[in-house]
């Protein structure tokens, strides 16, 4: 790209944030592990739904060694409402392996925070970059939308491979926090105004349907074991509604998963 493009183009992005850029708790903040819960929470659930569970979390659990000690059920416990348990898990473990293997010290670069259970790729360069400002290359839908809307025009099975570039291209160097933020708010934007870009995606897929589904019911499953303590599949089958064989074989795979155990015929958290 031309160095006059790259201009306009980052001129477009910081004009709209500065006049409709959205002011989030983790944008007050540099402390890495502060901004590791909140892209954990981001990841499949609604901004709104994650601000006051990421407040929540944070006056309760302050620091990672304060997570790593308390016991999973309680985690689990806050962590009712935003879906994908299993997240809550892993952030769980990850506060672990920071108190355990780095000595309570948050890992500095993406390679190591990649090492942390449940962070990906994007989520440790969004990390790198949000807590240290590092100008790391990365994508998600947000971010996805504003480039497929402004580059790949009236075009269809666009891989990431090829956004890369130009996200790369127009990086803003000097303030990589800023100007991810300012795209992320740009893409969410662009999402109510003209649709859902990323439907010319190559790697699009639809989410599938909420209710009756293994995520709802693995998600009772956990919340009425959080509530009762210790309970059978039996009398779990009967507050649910569901019936006791498919409780069983997700209650199964829960345990071994490890988010749930089993002791005895009753099952525990």
């Amino acid at each position: 790209m031309k160095k006059r493009d790259v201009t306009a183009f980052q001129k477009i992005v910081y004009a709209h944030y500065a006049k409709e850029g959205r002011d989030l708790p983790w944008r007050h903040t540099q402390n890495p592990y502060h901004i590791l819960v909140s892209e954990v929470m981001l990841q499949q659930t609604q901004v709104d739904r994650v601000i006051p569970k990421y407040t929540l979390f944070l006056k309760t659990f302050r620091t990672a060694r304060a997570l790593a000690r308390a016991p999973l059920s309680r985690v689990l416990g806050l962590w009712q409402g935003l879906g994908y348990n299993r997240r809550g898990k892993f952030l769980h473990e990850a506060a672990n392996m920071i108190t355990k293997e780095y000595r309570g010290t948050f890992p500095k670069t993406p390679e190591l925070i990649e090492r942390l259970p449940g962070v990906g790729h994007y989520t440790a360069r969004a990390i790198s970059a949000f807590a240290y400002n590092t100008p790391e290359v990365f994508i998600e839908t947000n971010i996805r939308t504003v480039f497929l809307h402004h580059f790949f025009k009236n075009k269809s099975n666009i891989s990431d491979t090829e956004v890369l570039t130009y996200i790369e291209e127009t990086l803003d160097k000097k303030q990589p926090r800023i100007w991810y933020w300012g795209l992320m708010d740009y893409g969410s934007y662009l999402k109510k105004e003209i649709g859902n870009q990323n439907r010319r995606s190559a790697h699009y897929t639809t989410q599938s349907k909420f209710e009756g589904s293994n995520r709802q019911i693995r998600g009772l499953i956990i919340k009425t074991i959080l509530s009762e303590k210790s309970i059978t599949a039996a009398v779990i089958a009967r507050k649910i509604r569901k019936p006791i064989a498919l409780v069983r074989t997700v209650a199964e795979t829960l345990v071994r998963e490890g988010l749930i155990t089993k002791v005895g015929n009753k099952y525990i958290c």
